[in-house]
């Protein structure tokens, strides 16, 4: 598993290596496009100059983020669910 980004070997063709944003409470923001490989094999893509891929797997439209996330952090502060009332 290479260390650092200059350890990894760039597909042919390609200038420059993705740039992906790692966001606490969101998605990943990958620069497209992009091609997903998901658990049971299949793929999808997307010819966007920009995806967000879900991290939290509350997206209908898993693997691309529908912002369901926003729904279920806001109020707490942690990410874990709505705020418990008293």
């Amino acid at each position: 598993m290479p260390n650092s980004p200059s350890d990894v070997p760039h597909p042919s063709g390609s200038g420059s290596p993705r740039r992906v944003k790692v966001q606490r409470r969101g998605p990943l923001l990958v620069e497209g496009p992009v091609e997903v490989e998901l658990e049971d094999g299949t793929t999808v893509s997307s010819d966007r100059f920009r995806v967000a891929l879900c991290t939290c797997r509350r997206s209908r439209r898993y693997p691309w983020c529908d912002t369901s996330h926003r729904a279920r952090s806001s109020g707490t502060g942690d990410g874990a669910g709505p705020a418990a009332k008293d």
